[in-house]
């Protein structure tokens, strides 16, 4: 088990551990919680034959970039989710930035996480593409890539290393709540449209039987008297069923990015 991509401080890290061992008692099966701190890349934990339930970003799932199974995905507790298993992009600029429009920050400088990243570069790239024209393919003055992680995205703008940057919406809720000393001096000046949020997903090759049990304890989860001290902690209104063809969506923006040759937010 792991939950790095939402493990934004130590506390909610803890947080989910525990929620993760309320699931699995549930579903009786025995998972060992592995940390896996940033920056050690999350592909190699993906490819892992022993996943058990860990999260993925629907992106790569779509992609097919490990052999897993999609198990369950959280419902954020914020009223853009509307009850669904969604997230969305947020792009950042600092907060006494004269910006106040994206197309203001046309001709800067921003940046994106990793390639197989729905948050920080699939949705950004798709985001782009509204405003692409023949004569204007490139936005952007310079564009800073593999910023890796959603904390160094943050760190960039904050830090004036970038004007604009990605970051996952529900990731932002997290720290905003938790570390609010972090978003302290950067605003919101848009936000993409919602797709599938990341899931918990088990290798490829684990027993159907206890993909079943987990999917079942996940989605029971909100029902249960254990799950309101982390739906507070965690902003969660519970989880949802999720498989391959869930994150189908994050493949037509892919394609339609591709097609236009864009192959990377420019």
């Amino acid at each position: 088990m792991n939950a790095r991509m939402y493990a934004v401080t130590p506390q909610v890290e803890a947080g989910w551990r525990a929620l993760l061992a309320h699931v699995t008692q549930e579903a009786a099966v025995e998972l060992t919680y592995v940390p896996y701190p940033a920056p050690q890349p999350l592909e190699e934990l993906w490819a892992r034959a022993d996943l058990g339930s860990v999260f993925m970003c629907g992106y790569p799932i779509a992609l097919k970039l490990a052999a897993v199974i999609p198990i369950a995905a959280p419902i954020p507790d914020t009223p853009w989710a509307a009850g669904r298993a969604v997230y969305r992009t947020d792009l950042i600029v600092r907060e006494d930035a004269p910006y106040r429009a994206l197309e203001d920050t046309f001709g800067g400088r921003a940046g994106w996480t990793v390639a197989h990243s729905q948050s920080g570069f699939n949705a950004f790239r798709h985001h782009l593409l509204a405003y692409r024209t023949p004569e204007r393919p490139a936005l952007y003055a310079e564009m800073v890539g593999n910023l890796v992680t959603a904390r160094n995205v943050l760190d960039s703008v904050r830090e004036g290393r970038i004007d604009v940057g990605p970051l996952d919406a529900y990731w932002h809720l997290l720290i905003a709540r938790h570390a609010p000393h972090l978003t302290a001096g950067i605003r919101v000046l848009a936000s993409t449209e919602v797709t599938p949020m990341p899931a918990f997903v088990a290798a490829a090759g684990a027993s159907r039987e206890m993909v079943a049990r987990l999917r079942e304890a996940f989605t029971n989860a909100a029902r249960r008297p254990w799950f309101g001290q982390f739906a507070d902690l965690l902003l969660l209104q519970g989880f949802a069923e999720v498989n391959e063809g869930s994150f189908a969506t994050l493949l037509r923006w892919d394609h339609e990015a591709r097609m236009a040759g864009f192959e990377e937010p420019a």
